[in-house]
């Protein structure tokens, strides 16, 4: 059977998901008259919303005769563990690139991974039917990565060919505006090799996705690298170092057949496959014939550089509105998700009561704390911190490349708001239609909680990409939090009279008749201080009626935030309450008195 295996790679929404979506129905994957939902490949509820790819996904075409491969990987510079090891399963990628945003900073990410393995792209400009489209200038933009990334004279001369992913046209021409995707299907076709490699050998296959199912357990997907798998044949897990982790049968295997997974009987040499039937086989260990004990080389994975604490909800209101509060859950949720993810890692603290889980960056710690919750998890979640490392030239911290793409009115603001968080410009320079593009190098712990207020100063019009860039030299401390907060006192339902008088002290997170509770924050202070408050106060009530004073309370809309808002919000002594119904902000101390203890012996240290 003729055979491609081929990845789409690209920066968040530039329209890959879109584009399976057009060559599934092209290819006759799905009939005319079968009701398809639109971006079928982004499954997942927290994809829809976000409008992002966060799990890698494998699907396949038929077309002509040649069976084709795809994979649909994340765009997000969080979810990167996911990119490297996707590309060690292809034999070429696709590089979609917007027409009128050029490449970004996950493109050159991905693309660099894709080049150092010596895969050769098909390069794809997209959304070419775009009012701003300039897919030419794009292109130039395009070459000028790949020299920047050292490609090679082969890896420089790519194909170029200009889509609408949503109308379902590619082209050779950039002024095409109808047609169908047979010019692509012909490209990949032509363009990416058919897998050379061993079919004779013994079996060989390294595990690249591990998910679990509730009939089969663990379930690795990846390519098979030489030889040939019959269902119920005999395998062994091997380590990087060689190490046998495990020996059993293949007691499933399954391929890609459209967007279903499909029982087959035996995989060949450049199939990607599914196998069931081990314990503790994970990502980047080698599975094979019993007679092999050399492994496959894995592409190693970038560190995590952020944690947040996952804790216990110990709240007066815990267990009110989830169903899974106990340690025992928390722990083993989170040690599932360490498994089958292997860009976050997991620490028990010494209390057995909170985790420290390690990630790529506030993004993806939040899409797995959103999706806890909407398993009915209720936790506390500290404020973020960066993971520092010794190195012989002392304390390094990790940095990251952000690119921000902005109106040239607010380019200003965005330079001196990021120089405050120690920030360095790199370059500076127009990006078109009014535009500036800038570029810095971050400290990354000086990015946290910062896109909220970015989005604010630009009015929600720039772009701001982060990319982890390398680990430096600790650039001190930084200004935090100018602003304090009003801490409730009680616990009970907040009253308006009690609110309006708050409202003079700053602005509320809370509406009346809603539950707080002592040591919840209700406000944020308008001075530097927090302020203990009482939003339970109701009037006095006498025999006299003051004139003027009876007149109905009108309350400005309390500020409601939203999940990373609220972690970004917080400072080092204060939580986030996180249930399947609520997001409160609160001290990380309830009791006052324990809490200004705790306050007396930080600042003595």
């Amino acid at each position: 059977m003729n055979l491609r295996n081929v990845a789409i790679i690209a920066h968040v929404d530039h329209g890959k998901t879109t584009l399976v979506d057009q060559l599934f129905r092209q290819s006759g994957t799905f009939r005319d008259n079968q009701r398809v939902e639109e971006r079928a490949m982004d499954s997942n509820d927290l994809e829809k919303e976000r409008g992002i790819t966060i799990l890698a996904k494998c699907t396949s075409v038929e077309w002509n005769g040649t069976h084709v491969n795809i994979v649909d990987t994340p765009g997000h510079a969080d979810f990167g563990g996911e990119v490297e090891r996707i590309l060690a399963m292809v034999d070429g990628v696709i590089l979609l690139v917007d027409a009128a945003e050029g490449p970004m900073p996950q493109t050159k990410f991905v693309t660099g991974k894709a080049l150092a393995l010596g895969l050769r792209p098909i390069v794809v400009v997209n959304k070419i039917d775009r009012s701003d489209a300039r897919a030419h200038e794009v292109l130039d933009e395009v070459f000028d990565l790949f020299v920047g990334l050292d490609a090679n004279d082969e890896q420089l001369d790519f194909p170029v060919l200009y889509a609408s992913g949503r109308n379902g046209y590619a082209s050779s021409d950039a002024e095409a505006r109808e047609g169908t995707l047979t010019p692509l299907f012909e490209t990949i076709v032509s363009h990416v090799p058919a897998p050379a490699l061993d079919a004779d050998g013994p079996f060989t296959f390294l595990a690249t996705l591990l998910d679990r199912d509730n009939f089969l357990g663990r379930v690795l997907t990846g390519r098979v690298q030489s030889g040939t798998l019959k269902v119920n044949q005999p395998i062994h897990a091997l380590d990087a170092e060689g190490r046998v982790i495990e020996t059993g049968r293949a007691s499933k295997l399954l391929a890609f057949r459209g967007l279903d997974r499909v029982p087959v009987e035996e995989a060949r040499a450049g199939d990607i496959v599914a196998i069931a039937g081990l314990a503790k086989a994970s990502v980047a260990d080698t599975i094979a014939d019993p007679s092999v004990s050399t492994p496959i080389a894995a592409q190693p994975i970038d560190p995590p550089t952020l944690a947040m604490r996952f804790a216990v909800n110990d709240s007066p209101f815990a267990g009110r509105e989830g169903d899974k509060v106990t340690s025992r859950m928390i722990r083993d949720r989170l040690l599932r998700e360490s498994e089958t993810n292997v860009a976050i890692r997991v620490t028990e603290s010494d209390d057995k009561d909170a985790y420290e889980v390690a990630g790529r960056g506030e993004l993806q710690l939040g899409v797995l704390i959103e999706t806890m919750r909407r398993e009915g998890f209720e936790l506390g979640i500290s404020r973020p911190r960066v993971l520092f490392r010794d190195s012989a030239f002392g304390r390094e911290e990790p940095y990251e490349t952000v690119v921000v793409d902005v109106d040239e009115e607010f380019s200003g603001t965005v330079v001196d708001k990021l120089q405050r968080r120690k920030a360095e410009l790199v370059e500076m320079r127009p990006a078109g239609a009014g535009k500036t593009r800038l570029i810095f190098s971050a400290p990354s712990r000086g990015l946290i909680g910062y896109h909220g207020e970015f989005l604010s100063d630009t009015r929600g019009t720039g772009v701001m990409n982060r990319l982890f860039e390398r680990y430096g030299p600790y650039k001190g401390p930084l200004e935090g939090r100018s602003t304090g907060v009003l801490i409730s006192n009680a616990t009970g339902e907040a009253v308006s009279y009690a609110l309006g008088y708050l409202e003079e002290r700053g602005s509320l997170f809370v509406s009346p008749q809603e539950k707080v509770y002592e040591g919840m924050i209700v406000g944020e202070n308008a001075k530097p201080d927090d302020l203990e408050v009482n939003p339970l106060k109701s009037k006095q009530l006498t025999n006299f009626r003051a004139s003027g004073k009876d007149d109905a309370i009108r309350l400005t809309p309390p500020r409601q935030m939203t999940l990373e808002q609220a972690i970004a919000y917080i400072d080092d002594d204060e939580m986030v309450e996180v249930t399947p119904k609520s997001i409160r902000l609160r001290k990380a101390i309830l009791d006052p008195n324990e809490r200004k203890k705790a306050n007396r012996k930080r600042e003595a240290a």
